[in-house]
């Protein structure tokens, strides 16, 4: 893949100082050298490459996460303490999401839309075999499934944090949240921590009647 790594490390460099700022770390600036260095050899590492060779997966920005979680590791931080500093420095993309899915939510086709992007994320994962299903259903007013492997956990696995996966993980639940009027989204398990990735997205209207 071509990109401009130092201009890409700039980026994360930035959007990682305003969660060190916000979860009240010091040290910041020896911290953001680290980090900075720290992730020039990620990208620089095979399993980056390895990783980049999918195209549903951003591992850009997978492995700058991974590296800040590595980064806040070294604080002895607990993982729910470590998650909610990162999404700290993502809470203006994180807010643009949830303003754009509220405004879905307003929509009387509101499941319908999120139905498709279900199917149509699928499709493009076992294309390219980032995920493994081992069932995909989707009625008409449920889709339900069970992924047992995953790249994002593989990641994260790389470098010994798997449980922090959660954080991409838990973007599925934030963005249900999101369409509270059309949907219900029922997390059984996820691979952060468990043996697979099991939900449910229902359409309330059908739970209804």
């Amino acid at each position: 893949m071509t990109m401009d790594i130092e201009k890409t490390i700039r980026s994360y460099a930035k959007i990682y100082r305003k969660a060190l700022v916000e979860g009240k770390i010091k040290d910041v600036d020896d911290e953001i050298t680290s980090y900075e260095k720290r992730l020039r050899e990620m990208y620089h590492s095979e399993s980056f490459q390895k990783y980049s060779g999918y195209p549903t997966t951003n591992a850009v920005h997978v492995y700058a996460v991974i590296a800040m979680c590595l980064g806040l590791k070294r604080f002895d931080l607990s993982d729910s303490q470590i998650i909610d500093i990162i999404n700290s420095g993502f809470s203006a993309r994180r807010n643009f999401f949830k303003r754009l899915l509220r405004c879905i939510d307003r929509m009387p086709n509101a499941y319908q839309i999120a139905r498709k992007w279900n199917i149509s994320d699928h499709d493009k994962r076992v294309k390219d075999g980032s995920l493994t299903y081992d069932y995909f259903t989707a009625s008409e007013g449920k889709i339900e499934y069970c992924i047992s492997k995953c790249v994002y956990v593989e990641m994260f696995e790389t470098y010994g944090i798997r449980s922090l996966c959660k954080i991409f993980c838990m973007t599925d639940t934030t963005s249900y949240e999101n369409l509270p009027r059309h949907v219900l989204f029922i997390r059984h398990s996820d691979l952060s921590d468990g043996n697979c990735c099991h939900d449910e997205i229902i359409d309330k209207r059908m739970k209804r009647d």
